[in-house]
């Protein structure tokens, strides 16, 4: 997004600006006769700011976020490559480009080899999926399948005989499928010590209030045309980026390979998730160099959707809704048993209800501090529609401890930035501050909040863009729809979505190791943060450099004078292996 868009008309659907490149097209509703035709109003572009002629049948355009976030004036053209490459497509390529790498193992020393490096274009397939997507796909599949039952189907998909291996040109399948509920938790670990001051807390901590910087779309809003945020974003890697480079690094170090021959594959929820896999601050030149941009390996190698895993199955000739929902196949235990135990933990961890369906960053900051703060309470505050939620962690005493919110879908993002804004200085000698920041004397930010949860999408991540919807063709013709669906309909979906997200077994009680810090929710903080010692212990990498990722300012070029052709300038860029926004 760019200042070409008006931030006053902002909503979950932006209108254009005067430079918007995105084409209006404009359909009549009944066939001009021919002496009227006048095929130069077929479609209307908006081209370097000039402004075309009026049009009394021109209906409203609509650009979504992920219109706007593709865009060529807002996303440089090396992205948009990038981006272009992230498919189910350029999945079938890789497996299908060469033999995969073996792993071997272990040997009598306990260690493990790697078969099949004198092949360059040889990989290892890893693949990472979160739990939206897999709510998504249980949805789909209809018939009361849990989450748990979809996440079975898609490993049959990438670790089966008859998954993606058949059909393929060598065979290639993933050697590990693992659960982001796991980096997930680990994130809720880190964003606490963040935000409440815990052991790990980075050096750099973010300023207060603490926002959410696990959803690339605001990301991307809050770099593009709020830099003044910027210092209040979380330092902690998104849990699709902790775990690219948890992946990345231990086997790489473990298995003394280098860490591009590892391919690290995410299904997710959200078309913005390939933007972020894009991010030059979430490469090895980045966090394990000397941390400036430059060319290195990606955290995460593809990003594909909910959706994209039809499609990726189609592609094999396979039914998804036709594999077994049994257990898969068995794979390799991963190279380190600490890891391998934290990665692969027996049972299914039911989502919590209160803590919402994108990862409960909050409400875990909320009971890590009630659990600290025995006989405390946790207050709800409704805000200005569903979307907005104001929490209080009450002493026993009465005394407010701590204040929260929960800000999700750009219309209310707007509101909060607006809040965040720094008083502007007065011209005039003596002048008071003015502008939509003006605030009483002794107020900072307006903003009491020690914490504030940001999605880009309304309801949460499991109505991210890439989710299935109810109007997709597979849904209507597999519940044999008459009618194409509506917003109602669409919101019946979501709530078989949401149920699917929240299905499955009782929380685990996790390992507990410290009972000076308690569990939360079946989360023990002790035993991540041990987990987390003993990675950075392993690839001999400080855990702030791991765990913790930057932001900065990111300046359109729209409407600036050209110094290459688009040709050249995309042949220039699209050679970077990192990227940014």
């Amino acid at each position: 997004m760019s200042a070409i868009l008006s931030v006053d008309d902002l909503n979950d659907f932006i209108s254009p600006g005067v430079a918007c490149i995105k084409p209006i097209e404009t359909l009549p509703t009944a066939a001009p006769a021919a002496s009227d035709a006048n095929p130069s109003n077929e479609f209307e572009v908006i081209l370097d700011g000039q402004q075309p002629e009026a049009k009394s049948n021109a209906p409203p355009a609509e650009i979504s976020l992920t219109d706007c976030l593709a865009c060529s004036g807002c996303v440089t053209s090396a992205e948009a490559v990038l981006v272009s490459l992230q498919s189910h497509n350029e999945v079938l390529n890789m497996l299908d480009s060469a033999p995969a790498l073996k792993l071997v193992g272990p040997g009598a020393d306990g260690k493990y080899s790697v078969e099949g490096l004198e092949n360059s274009d040889g990989k290892l397939y890893v693949a990472s999926v979160s739990p939206q997507s897999r709510a998504s796909l249980a949805a789909a599949c209809g018939n009361g399948v849990t989450e748990q039952q979809a996440s079975r189907m898609i490993e049959q998909l990438f670790l089966g005989e008859q998954g993606l291996a058949r059909g393929g040109k060598w065979g290639n399948k993933f050697t590990w499928v693992v659960d982001t509920n796991t980096a997930r938790e680990t994130t809720l670990v880190l964003g606490s010590d963040e935000v409440l001051g815990g052991s790990i807390a980075p050096s750099d901590r973010a300023a207060t209030p603490v926002l959410t910087a696990s959803c690339p779309g605001w990301v991307c809003y809050a770099e593009k045309t709020h830099p003044y945020v910027l210092p209040h974003l979380s330092r902690v890697k998104s849990p699709q980026a902790l775990m690219g480079t948890l992946l990345k690094t231990s086997l790489s170090r473990i298995l003394n390979i280098s860490p591009d021959r590892i391919w690290h594959l995410a299904v997710m929820p959200c078309f913005d998730k390939k933007l972020e896999a894009s991010r030059e601050e979430l490469t090895d030149a980045v966090w394990a160099g000397d941390g400036k941009p430059g060319r290195g390996v990606r955290d995460v190698d593809c990003v594909i959707t909910s959706k994209e895993i039809l499609m990726l199955a189609a592609s094999r000739g396979l039914d998804f809704f036709g594999l077994p929902a049994s257990a898969p196949p068995q794979t390799p235990r991963f190279p380190d048993p600490s890891i391998h135990d934290f990665l692969f933990r027996p049972g299914h961890r039911q989502q919590s209800r209160e803590a919402g369906t994108s990862g409960g960053n909050m409400h875990f900051i909320l009971r890590h501090l009630q659990a600290k703060n025995p006989g405390s309470q946790i207050q709800t505050v409704p805000g200005r529609n569903a979307d907005v939620v104001e929490y209080k962690v009450v002493a026993k005493s009465g005394e407010v401890m701590f204040k929260a919110a929960r800000y999700y879908g750009f219309r209310n993002i707007q509101n909060l930035v607006r809040k965040l804004k720094p008083a502007k200085a007065s011209r005039m000698p003596g002048g008071k501050p003015f502008g939509s920041a003006k605030r009483p004397a002794g107020k900072g930010n307006g903003l009491d909040y020690g914490y504030v949860e940001v999605m880009a999408c309304p309801g949460g991540c499991t109505n991210g863009g890439g989710q299935i919807k109810v109007d997709d063709p597979v849904v209507v013709d597999r519940k044999g729809l008459a009618v194409k669906p509506g917003p109602l309909e669409q919101k019946e979906w979501q709530k078989e979505v949401d149920e699917a997200y929240f299905s499955g077994g009782e929380p685990d009680s996790g390992a507990q190791d410290d009972s000076s810090d308690p569990d939360v929710d079946g989360i023990s903080p002790s035993h991540i943060r041990n987990v987390l010692t003993h990675w950075s212990t392993l690839t001999g990498i400080k855990l702030e450099r791991l765990a913790y990722t930057s932001y900065r300012e990111v300046v359109s070029d729209v409407g600036k004078e050209k110094k290459m052709t688009d040709t050249e300038r995309v042949v220039q860029l699209a050679g970077k292996i990192g990227g940014g926004w």
